[in-house]
């Protein structure tokens, strides 16, 4: 299925104004307040493309275009739109701020209870999570930029002191999702004998080293990182004395909420008391890879030019950047640990912290491999080994491959892998994280790669694969009754999967939305240049030039009056191909073609004539 980024856009966008506006007002429905990871992942479906893609701008009502507008008439005309949109952004930061006026970054009934005869207290449903702080984080970022346009745009009264208002609460709430998540990062060290270290030497040596030799390969690739992190990190005195221990292993990234006993971050800004970690010191995969897409936003262009962050923003900003680069660097050596055989090319992945095996976690090594691939300069064989695992990935999770009676990869989709949260039982019964979005996190690392890959090859076949993955997705969306047209129908793909009456997936409808972005901004580049085609290029150029003055020497018989404006439409042609044959020479080869045709029918009439004479 074709990725037409600005149809999709606008059909999401349609469903997401009937489901969530009523009368022009923010209806925020029966699930609503109950998540803040929801909540901002709902209004970020809207948000996120209004800043992201000039054609969807909602901030100047004066240069919204009219799709646009037809499709979000349930959200308002031209001019109410913005302001409603205010509205809900401000009710937002309303709902999610605790008793004690911090911002609250509630999992809410994302998480699950793992004893079916005890459900989660109170307190464990207002827990922090990682999701939550990270999405926060692109929340305020959309919400601050939107609100510096809007604000020059508007002259009600009332809504200019709800954007005062909101400004301040989304300031607190962007500073406090900072600082969060510097609280959620740590860096996990054991012993090589120990029931981590020995999954590591497993998964490392694939069966072929034996545990000296992967800890002396470690070690030779990690000293200088484990150097970096003992000498810049703040951490606790125990993970420092074990960092200079080189006979142990130590992984890094976050783990699902604030660190149990992590200490608080020394700030000038007003965030509020900050609450007690419960989880345990270990890193997880999946809430590292939605770590990393959080903070990478803090450095956007746009982010830049448009001085979103204040000085003690940026100064966190900066914290967490180290982190940022110091985990990508660490996962992304460990997938290619073995340049004969990658690690992340065994699949599926096994954590140590948690004892799991699944796809979607060889997927997670795969995103902040691709991170770490945009980061720096990749190369060639580095891009084609991870198309390959993305291709496998896509086959093994019967996306491109068709499944198999009773088959066990439909529980990837639904209901989806389950994470233990470790520390949660300290609270309650232990908590539980369920991933189902498999296929929207497939279709947007290789929707990253596609972007990010120059080679010819490789980019058609993920552009192929982005279609065929997109296609599977577009079929599970909510045909009937309530989010209609909206996510997530995994019956409609899988038809051996349960039945779900679940609410409406924010997450995977975010997920689609933010995939469209990228896309469109795919779209935008320069297309991959093709050496032998300039070549090509250039050769017809030489030929047409020459047959053209060639032709420009001959005389104008009476008879033909256009001949003159022929030539100067040839002449305009050729120019417009000098230009291209940098950038697009399959263009300027069209264009020199229809010269060259257009050169020899002058020829041919030219002929003709003198014959008939």
């Amino acid at each position: 299925m074709q990725i037409k980024p600005r149809q999709h856009l606008l059909d999401i966008w349609q469903a997401v104004a009937r489901h969530s506006f009523d009368g022009g007002e923010w209806n925020w429905g029966r699930w609503g307040g109950e998540s803040s990871v929801a909540d901002a992942e709902r209004l970020l479906c809207l948000l996120y493309p209004a800043t992201e893609i000039p054609a969807f701008r909602l901030d100047d009502p004066d240069t919204t275009a009219e799709d646009v507008q037809k499709v979000l008439k349930n959200a308002g005309g031209r001019l109410e739109t913005p302001a409603n949109l205010v509205t809900a952004a401000a009710q937002f930061m309303g709902t999610h701020t605790s008793d004690d006026k911090r911002p609250s970054f509630a999992g809410g009934y994302y998480f699950v209870s793992s004893d079916p005869d005890r459900g989660l207290t109170e307190e464990q449903r207002n827990l922090g999570v990682v999701d939550a702080y990270s999405m926060s984080i692109t929340l305020c970022l959309a919400t601050l930029g939107f609100l510096k346009v809007y604000e020059s745009k508007t002259r009600r009264s009332e809504v200019q002191e709800t954007i005062q208002e909101l400004r301040a609460a989304t300031s607190k709430r962007l500073t406090a999702a900072m600082v969060s998540l510097l609280r959620a990062f740590t860096v996990n060290v054991f012993d090589t004998e120990s029931s981590q270290g020995r999954t590591l030497c497993e998964l490392l040596g694939q069966g072929r080293l034996s545990q000296r030799h992967v800890l002396g390969n470690f070690q030779r690739r990690f000293r200088a990182l484990r150097a970096a992190i003992a000498e810049s990190l703040v951490l606790g005195v125990d993970v420092e004395e074990g960092l200079k221990d080189e006979n142990r292993f130590f992984e890094c990234g976050w783990g699902w909420s604030i660190i149990r006993d992590a200490p608080t971050v020394e700030t000038a800004e007003e965030v509020g008391p900050q609450p007690e970690g419960v989880a345990s010191p270990v890193p997880y995969l999946y809430f590292t890879v939605v770590a990393l897409d959080g903070i990478q936003d803090l450095f956007s262009d746009r982010t830049l030019t448009l001085g979103l962050l204040n000085a003690e923003q940026q100064r966190l900003a900066q914290a967490l950047r180290l982190r940022w680069e110091i985990t990508q660097q660490f996962w992304s050596g460990i997938a290619r640990f073995d340049t004969d055989r990658w690690p992340l090319e065994d699949i599926p992945w096994r954590t140590t912290g948690q004892k799991l095996e699944s796809e979607y976690f060889s997927l997670s090594v795969g995103a902040i491999l691709v991170h770490d691939l945009m980061r720096r300069k990749a190369t060639d064989d580095d891009l084609t080994r991870t198309v390959s695992v993305m291709e496998r990935l896509a086959e093994r999770g019967r996306i491109t491959s068709r499944m198999t009676r009773d088959d066990p990869m439909v529980r990837l989709h639904n209901p989806g892998v389950t994470l233990p949260l470790q520390g949660s039982e300290s609270l309650g019964p232990r908590m539980q994280w369920i991933m189902k979005d498999f296929s929207a996190q497939l279709l947007k690392r290789t929707i990253q790669l596609c972007t990010l890959s120059r080679n010819l090859a490789s980019h058609d076949r993920l552009l192929r694969l982005a279609e065929d993955i997109f296609g599977q997705l577009w079929r599970r969306r909510i045909r009937e009754g309530e989010g209609i047209g909206l996510w997530d129908n995994v019956h409609a793909a899988y038809p051996d999967s349960p039945v779900s009456d679940s609410p409406v997936s924010w997450s995977i409808t975010e997920r689609v939305t933010e995939v469209m972005v990228q896309v469109q901004q795919m779209y935008q580049q320069q297309p991959i240049r093709s050496p032998d085609l300039t070549e090509l290029a250039r050769a017809l150029l030489s030929e047409s030039t020459h047959l053209l003055g060639n032709e420009q020497m001959e005389p104008t018989p009476a008879s033909e009056g256009n001949r003159g404006m022929q030539l100067r439409g040839i002449e305009v042609k050729l120019r417009r191909a000098r230009r291209l044959v940098d950038d697009q020479p399959g263009t300027a080869c069209a264009l020199t073609l229809d010269v060259l045709g257009q050169l020899d029918a002058l020829v041919r009439a030219r002929e003709a004539a003198v014959q008939g004479v």
